[in-house]
């Protein structure tokens, strides 16, 4: 059975405060619970006026205490910035809130530019993204093999708090093969995202140098993998063509280095652009499914059988909230999803 989730990256609207924005998550979340999506994850930007999920961890904490089937978690911490054992503790007070149901999604990306990468970073030691995700598994491991404990340099014993049965389940996310072949060399979950600067052969690829070169571990005897896809369903093509224009003017006004909230649907589809402003919103069609709910489906259930995998997560952004609901109500009906106990 094909299971969906969901990738919340807080997107704001012209007009609408950003406070307005984080609890439309929170809102979104529950809707999605109801309607039988397997996970939701939450996406972290910092110094964006365009997405204001700047602390993944606490909408985490918010969302689970609100919800009880969906499992939720990060996609993902931008481990650079921080110390694995902080992350690590973080996320087993969460599992420790919403026990079974956490997960904590692994990002490479820095990001934010230059000032923003430093004010995130102030005072902490520069290390290798690979050995950074390395001691966060340690200090994540099961209670019982007593993994998380180890010595700092005085040799005293540090140790992972609080203690659990059920901790966070930890995924590595990418875009490309370089990330899937770590992901399999660690015996973890992968999530590969689509977008921009990848194709579906890249995709492909990584996903089946993820499958071939899995090594098994104690946790995860096969590989688990998922594809992270942007979406819009709606009642009909035009009308998701509508809906998506705010998402293209979007796109373009990042590709002359301005970030700032999605204009209204009519507003962008007024707008005059360049052969090469076109250019960027057709590349982005390119990596989106958008549609009727009909063509949506179709198509996610096409690329799951070419990707040989049975978990899509989707991303949806709209001008009005109202949209973005709906969007995932017609893709849950049309996918016949089930409110069922979340898969790990």
């Amino acid at each position: 059975m094909l299971r969906v989730s969901v990738l919340d990256q807080s997107a704001t609207a012209a007009g609408k405060s950003h406070q307005a924005t984080l609890q439309s998550t929170i809102a979104l979340a529950k809707h999605c619970e109801r309607l039988g999506y397997n996970r939701y994850w939450l996406a972290e930007h910092h110094n964006s006026p365009a997405n204001v999920g700047t602390a993944p961890e606490i909408l985490v904490a918010s969302i689970a205490s609100v919800t009880s089937r969906i499992r939720v978690g990060s996609a993902g911490v931008l481990l650079a910035h921080y110390a694995p054992f902080k992350v690590a503790e973080s996320f087993r007070v969460l599992s420790a809130i919403a026990p079974g149901r956490i997960d904590l999604g692994i990002g490479r990306n820095p990001g934010g530019n230059p000032a923003t990468i430093a004010a995130l970073s102030r005072g902490a030691p520069e290390r290798e993204h690979g050995e950074a995700v390395e001691e966060l598994l340690h200090w994540l491991a099961d209670d019982e093999t007593d993994a998380t404990t180890a010595q700092d340099e005085s040799g005293e014993n540090v140790r992972a708090y609080p203690r659990l049965v059920n901790g966070p389940v930890p995924w590595l996310l990418g875009t490309s093969l370089r990330s899937a072949k770590h992901a399999a060399h660690l015996g973890v979950p992968f999530c590969f995202n689509f977008s921009h600067s990848t194709n579906y052969s890249l995709s492909r690829d990584a996903l089946d140098h993820y499958r071939a070169e899995f090594r098994p571990s104690r946790k995860f005897p096969e590989p688990v993998a998922a594809l992270s896809v942007w979406t819009l369903a709606a009642e009909s093509e035009e009308e998701a063509e509508r809906l998506f224009a705010p998402r293209g003017h979007w796109c373009v006004m990042l590709n002359k280095g301005i970030r700032g909230p999605m204009i209204a649907p009519e507003l962008a589809q007024a707008q005059s652009y360049s052969v090469s402003d076109q250019a960027r919103i057709d590349q982005m069609r390119e990596y989106s499914v958008v549609g009727s709910v009909s063509q949506v489906a179709d198509r996610l259930r096409s690329i799951c059988a070419d990707h040989k995998i049975d978990e899509i997560v989707v991303a949806t952004w709209t001008y009005d909230a109202a949209d973005q609901f709906r969007s995932y109500e017609l893709l849950a009906d049309a996918l016949d999803l089930k409110q069922e106990a979340p898969v790990a």
